[in-house]
């Protein structure tokens, strides 16, 4: 297996930037995410601000996917291509935004409610959202890869919902994807060991139901089998010599 990357103070600040770029897009969409708005729209206007802060979409025809950011709504797992759809009250929507930005990637997204939430969309992006920040939480130095795992599907257990295994976080930088592969379950202590200079992500796909999937005809849409909503949240994290340090944070939630 290739090494894992170990990055540079120079290559953090770049890195920095990217992800912060990647997280204003997302927070520059929020109010834009109303029913009636296709996923198209929502594309349109994160390329466009992409573009106008000088980066590009990193997912823009990244082996083949043919759109500027993924939307996955409802029972759409990941990798949903924005298209027509028109987003409806009660539904919930994944965003998906990668910026790249002077030579390195940013990665985060998140899942929005569209109007006013069922109390089991409700529940489900709350508890997406709690397995995102206790993974986050596994990260130090000296830990485990197998920890963040581990802890997420503890999380996910305890709620009685379920993690889906086939996709997973992932190391990145110059590279959209590198090493390694960041699993959302797992054993504690297990894995490689985690190190200062690393730089991966976190983003764990719950599903209120089963964890079976299925990719749909476009070859890119997964969706979960039982029909049973799912929901998502993702940073990109650098490990320091004390603990981590969430890059595409914009809020200090995480005491960066």
């Amino acid at each position: 297996m290739p090494a894992i990357k170990i990055k540079t103070a120079e290559e953090i600040a770049l890195m920095r930037a990217s992800c912060r770029l990647a997280a204003l897009t997302l927070k520059m969409i929020e109010p834009h995410v109303q029913p009636g708005v296709t996923t198209q729209q929502l594309n349109d206007l994160c390329h466009e601000f992409l573009i106008d802060n000088n980066a590009r979409p990193s997912p823009l025809n990244y082996r083949g996917f043919p759109k500027s950011i993924c939307t996955s709504v409802n029972q759409q797992v990941c990798h949903g291509i924005p298209g027509p759809r028109t987003l409806r009250a009660g539904d919930i929507v994944n965003i998906d935004v990668t910026a790249h930005l002077n030579g390195f990637h940013g990665d985060t997204n998140k899942t929005f409610h569209v109007g006013p939430p069922s109390p089991k969309a409700e529940r489900l992006v709350q508890i997406a959202k709690k397995c995102l920040d206790v993974g986050i939480q596994a990260v130090r130095p000296k830990g485990f890869f197998g920890d963040i795992g581990a802890t997420i599907q503890a999380m996910a257990t305890h709620h009685n919902c379920s993690v889906v295994r086939e996709y997973c976080g992932h190391g990145i930088g110059r590279e959209f994807h590198e090493e390694p592969a960041v699993l959302h379950y797992g054993v504690a202590g297990t894995g490689a060991e985690l190190k200062p200079g690393m730089i991966f992500t976190i983003e764990p796909m719950i599903n209120l139901g089963k964890a079976d999937i299925r990719v749909l005809p476009d070859k890119w849409t997964v969706v979960t089998r039982d029909h049973s909503l799912s929901a998502q949240f993702e940073h990109t994290i650098l490990v320091t010599p004390t603990g981590f340090e969430v890059l595409t944070d914009l809020d200090g939630e995480y005491g960066t």
